[in-house]
């Protein structure tokens, strides 16, 4: 069977872009026992999967990727030939996989079943109903734990990740501010995600803007940024401030990555807690998680904002259209119906 795959052609460098990826054929090989062949609907585009794309940057989570192999990610695929048990042809999965048309699931690649509702695109299990909702989920629910009346700061508000982010803060009856880069964007965040007030993180004032924003002081900071944008903001904490610290995309690439804020006593001073999570680490709280983000779409009280490419060779472009700002909400790859 014929595949094509997306490749890691060169490290990039910083900020990736279309040319450090290719588009190959190739042949799928023969399941062994234990293994299964996943026919992959859609690619997630995670900006996360940057920081693995270095050389050298394998760690305790997972490896650097090869040059010239296909790129690992996240998808969402049919089961279409199984030796794995408990794993029957026909069913859906969540797996970390690659970007490609045909992957072949081994025996240590992170696999979650997943159940066609048929009320929700199954689009929808790599976004709001996946790790990008169940990252905005667990982030808030266990460590922002935002209270009514409370001050939320969202950074990339307008990504994955923030939009639900931002959505979970205003049901929990939080006045909810989110960072974006450019003012249509600012603009979106409030008309179409309901945002109390957006602030544009490239402004020459930005720690002025931040305190006309939140005159009060800062209780929640869901932070997927990291880098300088965090050091701003920690100067505008409240009392017994909370912060998620979901990702870095400042850092990802970046060569002048480790150097960290200044100003971190900060965190001394006002009694606030910064704690990093990964969604991963806990599948076993997926259903519950689900549930409540299923529950809260059904009844309107939050909405799923994906940005739809066409075609598995266009997963290179998505990923670099991501780092250079150009998507709002969850950018997923159709690979097939």
């Amino acid at each position: 069977m014929k595949n094509i795959q997306v490749t890691l052609a060169r490290r990039p460098a910083g900020k990736p872009r279309p040319e450090d990826f290719a588009v190959v054929e190739s042949d799928t090989r023969d399941i062994s026992e234990g293994e299964a062949l996943v026919r992959n609907l859609y690619v997630s585009l995670d900006a996360g999967f940057r920081n693995w794309m270095d050389e050298g940057s394998g760690d305790n989570v997972l490896p650097a990727m090869p040059l010239g192999q296909a790129v690992m990610g996240l998808v969402l695929g049919q089961v279409v030939a199984s030796r794995r048990p408990g794993l029957e042809e026909g069913s859906y999965v969540m797996a970390r996989l690659a970007w490609e048309q045909y992957s072949i699931a081994t025996p240590g690649d992170f696999l979650v079943d997943i159940e066609d509702d048929g009320v929700h695109p199954l689009s929808y299990h790599l976004g709001i109903l996946g790790d990008t909702g169940m990252s905005a989920y667990f982030g808030l629910i266990d460590i922002g734990k935002p209270a009514p009346g409370e001050t939320v700061l969202v950074s990339a508000a307008g990504g994955a990740v923030g939009s639900v982010a931002g959505q979970i803060a205003k049901l929990r009856g939080a006045r909810v501010i989110g960072f974006a880069g450019g003012d249509d964007k600012c603009r979106r965040l409030v008309e179409e995600i309901g945002y109390d007030h957006a602030v544009n993180h490239r402004a020459d004032d930005l720690s002025q803007r931040l305190a006309e924003a939140c005159p009060n002081g800062i209780d929640v900071y869901f932070d997927n940024v990291g880098g300088p944008l965090q050091e701003v903001v920690l100067d505008h904490i409240a009392q017994g401030a909370r912060i998620p610290f979901c990702g870095a995309v400042a850092d990802y690439g970046s060569q002048e990555r480790g150097k960290g804020p200044s100003n971190l006593f900060q965190l001394v001073t006002k009694c606030a807690l910064m704690q990093g999570f990964m969604t991963h680490t806990q599948v076993d709280r997926y259903p519950e998680a689900r549930r409540q983000l299923s529950a809260w779409l059904a009844a309107g009280q939050i909405r799923a904002i994906e940005q739809m490419y066409q075609g598995v060779e266009n997963c290179g472009v998505a990923f670099s259209d991501l780092f250079a700002g150009r998507n709002f909400g969850k950018t997923v790859v159709r690979v097939a119906d």
